[in-house]
């Protein structure tokens, strides 16, 4: 039943050009939830080879406690568009901070790798669908014409994440146990969750609409198969592997054959539709090159300081910081103005900033300045604050109110895909990298092992050279990200460079104000 006309103060506000008390409350309990979802991502990370010690593993199999997780992601995502119409964000959102932090529970009791894995699948059901639904959730209570500043809000947590999450995982780690990575999110989750049931506002979802089985068929185990191909790459060496090339290849085939579906269904899993939308293709695009690199070379950065520094899992969380720093100063400028000038030279001007501070990482070797690493990271962050959030705002932007629950997950599903090529990407490259080079592989070994070191300077020298070696393998890796940072000016330019206007809706697709309790 549609809900009666009301105008209280649950309706966003579209003359105010402020963030209102109701939106930054909303704005709490989304940031609240992205944060835990986030740091854990970033808390896993760090806690790798601590996994490969504690269960007797290998690194490879430890690794998929990342990869179990960002095939769930890639499994929910696509559903998360028709779940928000059919059961409504508010519902929706609080079943997946009750499936979050079941799975972290459950992560905590883990008894072997396997157990962990499939822990971690659980907690991916939950996470992925908190990122898509927040944004979708933001969007509706702020309008079209405070977009910006909304991105910016939401961008806290992608900050907070990465500088964060090294710096509590190795704290936790050293100072308690592993198992406290995932039993920190019970006290957020409980809060988040109790903030959500009531502050969130109640919305009238739109059962009418058929669910897309086949689409749903088709896209989820595409994705899934895809990313599972691509994940493969940094394990097996090669892209010519039957591990790699034919889940990768089942996958695309899959993810083609929906696209040809979507097309032709009329309420399809996706709309891909979507894309006769300008400014949201061109942000695709934009977003597609840039989750690559930058996503890539994400991996990068705390792999320098633990393997060619040999810095503490704590110590290399805490120089990345400046990253995160730089972003937080930027990124609410950029969406103050984003709101006014359009996205296109904002996001023109965060590119340059990261291409130049990156290209520093193309020269570094064992014993490169500490003062030009962190200051270019610092500038990179600068950058980041005024790249990732408005590309997303180009997208969401001139979307309409029924439109931006599918447009959310469409540039979430890129993000994911993006990241993972990215990620698989760089570790091939530095992997290939290493192997040819004599030293570098030894070297980095006896970081971590007393004993390979002790080995190596039996010989004078051979363990400065074999690190040098690994920081040159680093360098040339970082190249390539630099490479595919400059390409995403491409697409960028196109971006819109004035104040979008407010998109009209349809009469049949208008959704009704969202209601509080």
């Amino acid at each position: 039943m549609t809900s009666p006309p009301h105008t209280g103060s649950a309706a966003p506000d579209a003359g105010s050009d402020k963030l209102d008390a109701r939106v930054l409350k909303i704005a709490g309990v989304v940031v609240l939830s992205a944060i835990m979802s986030i740091l854990d991502l970033t808390v896993v990370t760090v806690a790798i080879p601590t996994f490969v010690n504690v269960f007797e593993t290998s690194f490879a199999i430890a690794a998929w406690t990342m990869t179990g997780y960002t095939l769930a992601l890639a499994t929910v995502i696509p559903l998360t568009g028709w779940g928000a119409d059919r059961f409504g964000t508010k519902r929706l959102f609080i079943t997946a901070l009750v499936l979050f932090v079941a799975g972290s529970v459950a992560c905590s009791f883990a008894w072997d790798i396997t157990s962990l894995i499939g822990f971690r699948v659980l907690q991916g059901f939950g996470g992925g669908m908190l990122m898509p639904l927040g944004m979708t959730i933001m969007t509706h209570a702020a309008g079209p014409q405070r977009i910006g500043r909304v991105m910016a809000v939401l961008g806290v947590p992608m900050l907070l994440g990465p500088i964060s999450g090294p710096i509590l995982g190795g704290w936790l780690i050293e100072a308690a146990s592993w198992h406290w990575i995932f039993l920190i999110n019970v006290p957020i989750g409980a809060i988040a969750l109790i903030a959500a049931i009531f502050i969130l506002p109640s919305d009238d979802p739109s059962p009418s609409e058929s669910f897309d089985f086949v689409g749903m068929l088709l896209l989820s185990p595409g994705l899934a198969l895809l990313l599972f191909g691509v994940s493969s790459i940094p394990e097996m060496g090669t892209i010519a592997s039957a591990r790699v090339l034919i889940p990768a290849i089942v996958g695309f085939i899959l993810v083609v054959v929906f696209v040809f579906h979507a097309l032709r269904a009329t309420h399809p899993l996706i709309d891909l539709h979507l894309f006769k939308n300008r400014n949201l293709t061109v942000a695709v695009l934009s977003m597609s090159l840039f989750a690559v690199a930058f996503f890539g070379a994400g991996l990068l950065f705390p792999s320098y300081f633990l393997q060619v520094r040999g810095e503490s899992t704590l110590h290399a969380g805490l120089l990345l910081a400046p990253q995160g720093i730089g972003a937080m100063l930027t990124m609410p400028v950029a969406g103050f103005l984003v709101d006014k000038i359009g996205p296109g030279k904002i996001v023109m001007a965060g590119i340059t900033l990261i291409g130049l501070s990156m290209a520093v990482f193309t020269q570094v070797g064992a014993d490169t300045s500490y003062t030009l690493l962190l200051g270019s990271l610092f500038v990179m962050g600068l950058g980041m604050g005024a790249t990732m959030m408005p590309i997303m705002t180009a997208a969401l932007q001139t979307l309409t109110h029924h439109e931006v629950a599918r447009g959310s997950t469409l540039m979430n599903i890129v993000n994911q895909v993006g990241g993972s090529v990215g990620t698989a990407t760089m570790s091939v490259v530095l992997t290939n990298l290493i192997q040819n080079r004599e030293f570098a592989g030894p070297a980095i070994a006896s970081q971590q092992n007393p004993g390979i070191r002790a080995e190596l300077e039996k010989v004078p020298g051979m363990l400065e050279a074999g690190l040098q070696q690994a920081g040159e393998a680093f360098g040339n890796t970082f190249m390539v990200a630099v490479v595919l940072i400059a390409l995403t000016l491409i697409p960028a330019y196109f971006l819109p460079r004035t104040k979008p206007k407010a998109p009209v809706e349809d009469d049949k697709e208008a959704a009704p104000p969202l209601l509080l309790h």
